[in-house]
């Protein structure tokens, strides 16, 4: 996506909210009246506030009413918590609460800042609803391997109307996040280590959440976080250290935040990480050069969880009236959970460190964006409980979990057809430590799931075969400990059936924040039981259950079969059932790159060749590891049907392409099945000599195509000019004539590339 600098804001036009009230008119149905309406009000609403009631409007707590499913309603007695944040609202020293859902209580709390308070102003509710609310979807990792857009723009629609219904105006997502190191544990919130799937995904959940009005109860105000650079954390540690490059920077880690900024997001959030020696929570270069300067943005900035105190810790502020100061003044428009804002606001502009004009404008933010929103005119949106109980885990939204877990799954691998398994006439052992689980199907970030909804791989299992169907269940041992008598019980279990089905895998918590991994393998007790398993000699197949790419080794690599299933949510059992005895043959490709070993991370397809690239194994003094060689053991962009598809070799439209002008690739797809088979052909391109060097490959397009059975068919993807873009050494976008390779392929390992020219 070719991204330009837009002309920087003036500093007069800044604090007059012109650029403010234009951004706003590019989001969803905002019109150019209405936003001066907004601003006019706003302003009005500055010009009338104290500073300590303008420090409460950046300033964001935990919600300490809503967080229990029966609520606080009137009458109850709060606790001392409670009483504290009650007393906050009602003296207008609090803008918005986070992490707390229920159309019971939501009028309750509204209550206090619009009828109790000085002015009136309305809190925004904030919540974590990354991958649904009581219906839970996969994870954002999980959902990136369906490579369908439309899906990720309804789940995302569908979690809004379930967390609109519950009384929230924000969540903090999408992730946005390119991860490229599987052992940080934040990659399952994400798209993957594409860029491209990375900016789509990000525009996709973005349009979903907020759909097309966002005064609409079942809007929710998207939040692309974490800005920025997050996921290059050095050694894949969470919450460590960046360094990089501008020209990495711009290339790879910022272009999807712009994708969901140009889909209409008016919040992000600041990242944990310091980037080359300045926190991102106190970067005045990344929060204000580049996203309002350059970029125009127009919505407000929320710190992470403490991120702006946690300059003290970064050694870059001295202490938290430090912090506060360094934040605001670099960005961060509201404080999260720390009350650095509150205690300090004050003081930093009596003593004249924080101009008011700053303070002004951030509040500017805030309350432009509630009134995006339509609080000022409805604050008790979500507060209807009939409409709550009719929208929260309907028949829609499981249905679309359903879907949405089976086109997440991904078939690795299908050694002579042994998938799918018919549903009757075969003994099947259940072996693992996820057969009957129904606690980790969900997922991380799944923090208001319905655990009632849940259907476990056992349930969906049972359910598809019905009375005619053989299946025995043996959890063998628990995800990272072994279970006395466990492996003898299966080995017993293994030894009577036809075929195993092994649960193996990563709990929820071993994939999520603070979750970074030295060994992306399997735990050695799982490891011990598949081995066991595998022994008896009976076929196996095993079902991955993860939130990252994993290092396999062993049986679990050199079993038959292999689905990586991720954590699909409240419909993992129906939804695996569908894919494994073929009512649905599975549709998903890889997001991210399977490497053989933990120690090649971070690992990702679109690398440099280098000065000394390996061509085969064993090459001297080439650029590769002793034990393996640089390819991936299951790469980006792979996935199999149950059907087996060729490819024929690519042929383009012409040999040389013309200066501004385009190149048609195509290919003949030829299924030797008998059953249709679903096939995302990918177009990667090479640009074999440039001013900046370029990956070995780069995904510029894909299209999925149905090949029917015994049949062919020929697909045919534009390559233009602008697909050729890249940032030079001046970081501006330019194309240079030269050799391009493309590829139509099955993934980002495969095929054979054929050439054409740019002539200028």
């Amino acid at each position: 996506m070719r991204h330009l600098p837009l002309p920087a804001p003036t500093r007069r036009a800044l604090l007059a909210g012109g650029t403010l009230a234009a951004g706003l008119m590019m989001a969803p149905r905002i019109a150019a009246a209405q936003a001066q309406v907004n601003l006019e009000r706003v302003n009005a609403l500055i010009a009338r506030m104290t500073i300590e009631e303008k420090a409460g409007q950046l300033t964001l707590q935990n919600d300490p009413f809503r967080w229990r499913p029966e609520g606080v309603n009137p009458g109850d007695t709060l606790d001392s918590n409670q009483e504290q944040t009650a007393a906050e609202i009602r003296a207008g020293r609090m803008g918005a609460l986070f992490n707390g859902v229920g159309a019971a209580t939501t009028r309750f709390v509204q209550e206090m800042a619009v009828k109790d308070s000085r002015l009136g102003i309305p809190l925004l509710f904030a919540a974590d609803i990354v991958h649904g609310l009581k219906t839970t979807f996969p994870v954002p990792l999980g959902e990136a391997a369906s490579w369908d857009l439309d899906l990720a723009e309804r789940t995302a629609r569908a979690a809004a109307v379930e967390g609109g219904a519950a009384g929230v105006h924000q969540t903090y997502a999408p992730m946005v996040d390119i991860g490229r190191d599987q052992r940080w544990g934040r990659v399952v919130e994400g798209a993957g280590e594409d860029v491209l799937l990375g900016n789509l995904f990000a525009a996709a959940r973005t349009r979903g959440f907020q759909g097309d009005d966002l005064k609409e109860w079942s809007s929710l105000l998207a939040c692309p976080k974490h800005f920025a650079a997050y996921g290059a954390a050095e050694a894949g540690l969470d919450y460590n250290s960046t360094d990089m490059s501008e020209l990495e920077l711009r290339s790879v880690y910022l272009p999807p935040f712009k994708a969901a900024f140009d889909a209409g997001a008016l919040s992000t959030m600041s990242a944990f990480n310091d980037l080359n020696g300045v926190p991102t929570s106190g970067n005045k270069w990344l929060l204000t050069d580049i996203l309002r300067g350059e970029w125009g943005f127009a919505g407000f900035v929320v710190s992470d969880y403490t991120s702006e105190e946690e300059l003290i810790a970064h050694g870059y502020a001295a202490d938290g009236r430090d912090a506060a100061r360094l934040a605001l003044m670099a960005g961060v428009d509201m404080s999260m959970k720390s009350g650095l804002y509150m205690k300090h606001i004050p003081e930093l502009v009596q003593s004249g460190d924080v101009p008011m004009a700053r303070v002004d404008e951030a509040v500017r933010r805030v309350l432009m964006t509630k009134a995006a929103l339509g609080l000022f005119e409805n604050p008790y949106r979500g507060s209807d409980v009939r409409v709550e109980r009719r929208v929260t885990g309907s028949r829609e939204h499981l249905a679309l979990a359903r879907e949405a877990g089976r086109k997440s799954i991904v078939l690795l691998k299908n050694e002579n057809g042994l998938l799918p398994l018919p549903k009757t006439g075969k003994r099947i052992a259940l072996i693992g430590p996820f057969g009957a689980d129904k606690i980790d199907l969900f997922g991380p970030w799944s923090i208001f799931k319905d655990a009632k909804l849940s259907v476990s791989l056992e349930e969906g299992l049972r359910a598809a075969m019905g009375a005619g169907g053989s299946l025995s269940v043996v959890k063998g041992s628990d995800v990272e400990a072994p279970i006395a008598g466990g492996i003898e019980a299966a080995v017993m279990a293994a030894s009577q059936a036809d075929v195993v089905l092994l649960a193996v895998g990563e709990s929820q918590n071993m994939s999520a924040e603070a979750q970074s991994r030295v060994d992306i393998g399997l735990p050695e007790p799982q490891l011990a039981l598949a081995e066991a398993v595998a022994a008896t000699g009976k076929p196996v197949v095993v079902i991955l259950r993860h939130g990252r790419a994993m290092e396999l080794s062993g049986a679990v690599k050199d079993a038959p079969a292999i689905l990586a299933t991720w954590f699909l949510g409240s419909e993992t059992g129906n939804a695996v059932a569908d894919v494994l005895f073929g009512d649905h043959a599975p549709t998903g490709r890889l997001p991210v790159s399977f490497p053989h070993f933990s120690g090649q991370s971070p690992f990702y397809y679109a690398h440099k060749t280098t000065g000394r690239p390996a061509a085969s194994r064993n090459e001297g003094f080439k650029a590769q590891f002793r034990e393996t060689g640089n390819n991936a053991l299951y790469p980006f962009g792979h996935g199999l049907t149950y059907a087996p598809v060729s490819y024929s070799p690519v042929r383009l439209s012409v040999p040389t392409m013309a200066w501004n002008g385009q190149v048609t690739a195509s290919v003949t797809l030829t299924n030797n099945g008998s059953r249709e088979a679903s096939e995302v052909v990918q177009l990667y391109i090479r640009d074999r000599a440039a001013s900046i060097t370029q990956p070995a490959r780069l995904l510029k397009g894909f299209r999925r195509v149905t090949v029917p059975a015994g049949g062919s068919v020929e697909v045919s993807l534009p390559l233009t000019f602008a697909d050729l873009l890249f940032l030079g050494q001046d970081l501006q976008p330019t194309v240079e004539p030269g050799l391009f390779d493309v590829w139509l392929a099955p993934n980002a390992q495969a095929g054979e590339a054929a050439q054409f020219t740019l002539t200028r």
